[in-house]
């Protein structure tokens, strides 16, 4: 049977390829989750790619990776800034945990400079936009290789 990790994604990234193409690219999520799937055939795993606006929804599939998943990849987007929730249901997860984001934080507002979700991973990739899922994939792929 083959491992699956699950990508959630946040707050508007069902908008990208059209919302703020000079910070975010054109990349679509569909081309993203895409280019997820193929990465992750070659490590031997399936995704389970979502996204959702709501929080709550975010905060479920979080708990439901931790019975179903051996790894978790998180652009929480804006919740990334402001949500104790999704941070605590990622602290609460036994899984392996990376975030990603498509721009630099740190080269933007200073409010996005903190993220929640950093407690709680193993590591954060940013600023490469849609390669930082490709690139998470194959750490993630690492982390679980080293679990095994």
């Amino acid at each position: 049977m083959s491992q699956i990790v699950y990508i959630l994604n946040g707050p508007n990234l069902n908008l990208l390829g059209s919302r703020e193409p000079e910070v975010y690219g054109r990349t679509t999520l569909n081309d993203i989750e895409s280019s997820c799937t193929e990465a992750a055939e070659k490590h031997g795993f399936l995704v389970d790619f979502r996204q959702s606006n709501e929080e709550g929804t975010l905060v479920d599939w979080i708990q439901e990776a931790g019975q179903k998943a051996s790894g978790l990849i998180v652009n929480a987007a804006g919740y990334t800034h402001t949500s104790v929730a999704i941070m605590d249901a990622l602290l609460a997860s036994p899984l392996p945990i990376i975030e990603v984001h498509l721009s630099n934080i740190y080269k933007r507002e200073e409010f996005r400079h903190h993220s929640y979700i950093s407690r709680a991973a193993q590591g954060v990739v940013c600023g490469f936009g849609a390669l930082g899922y490709v690139l998470a994939l194959d750490a993630m792929a690492s982390l679980l290789k080293s679990e095994r």
